[in-house]
């Protein structure tokens, strides 16, 4: 019965990460201008691709990868919790799903400053223009150089990496807590059967009776 269920989980998970990967790999073609999405007669995938360039740009490349990685981690951590597995194996996977989580905060921050740096340079570079644009014609170059990606690539990081430390403490928490607990009472465990043997040899040796005196060394 768990082989079974481990076997949909795995195949759900599989199927999950594919999917994903083909978006974001559909997305990655549709910025780039080699594939239409026209071509699915879909108008409002369209749309919402145009609105996720406008907004995200190529930052939901990085992000889907990170979620993808943050995914399979969790996963594993799970089956490894279910089959009791030595804790170095358990602390390396809960290492590395929060790696990408914390991954999915980094990427947010560091394209919030790419994106405030190119959108500052396309709107001040040009000294002339900047003349007689006015504050309007100022603020429409800062969101044509991408300080709409720049915000938004902020609240995704942020809003993303805290939902995912909440998944994993929804999904994993009561787990990863029995499993931290059991394992400490395990080498209690040990630690008070080690000092009861010694306190049993202690106790042997205090009422062994001291050895008989050397008659020959008595006599002399």
């Amino acid at each position: 019965m768990k082989t079974h269920r481990s076997f949909l989980r795995g195949l759900l998970l599989g199927t999950v990460l594919s999917l994903l990967l083909g978006l974001a790999a559909l997305y990655l073609l549709h910025a780039l201008g080699i594939l239409g999405i026209a071509l699915l007669q879909v108008p409002q995938a369209g749309e919402f691709m145009d609105w996720l360039r406008r907004n995200l740009g190529l930052s939901l490349l990085p992000f889907t990868v990170t979620l993808v990685l943050y995914l399979h981690s969790l996963s594993q951590l799970a089956h490894r919790l279910e089959r009791q597995r030595p804790p170095e194996e358990v602390a390396q996977l809960e290492h590395l799903t929060d790696v990408w989580i914390s991954l999915f905060f980094g990427i947010g921050v560091i394209w919030t400053a790419i994106g405030m740096r190119g959108a500052l340079l396309y709107a001040l570079g040009d000294s002339d223009m900047l003349a007689s644009a006015g504050a309007f014609g100022v603020l429409q170059r800062l969101v044509d150089g991408g300080i709409l990606t720049a915000l938004s690539t902020t609240i995704l990081g942020g809003a993303g990496g805290y939902l995912m430390r909440l998944g994993k403490t929804f999904f994993l928490g009561v787990r990863l807590n029995r499993y931290y607990g059991d394992l400490d009472k395990l080498q209690s465990g040990r630690v008070e059967q080690l000092l009861d043997e010694i306190r049993h040899s202690v106790g042997c040796l205090a009422e062994r009776p001291p050895p008989p005196p050397d008659a020959s060394g008595a006599g002399r």
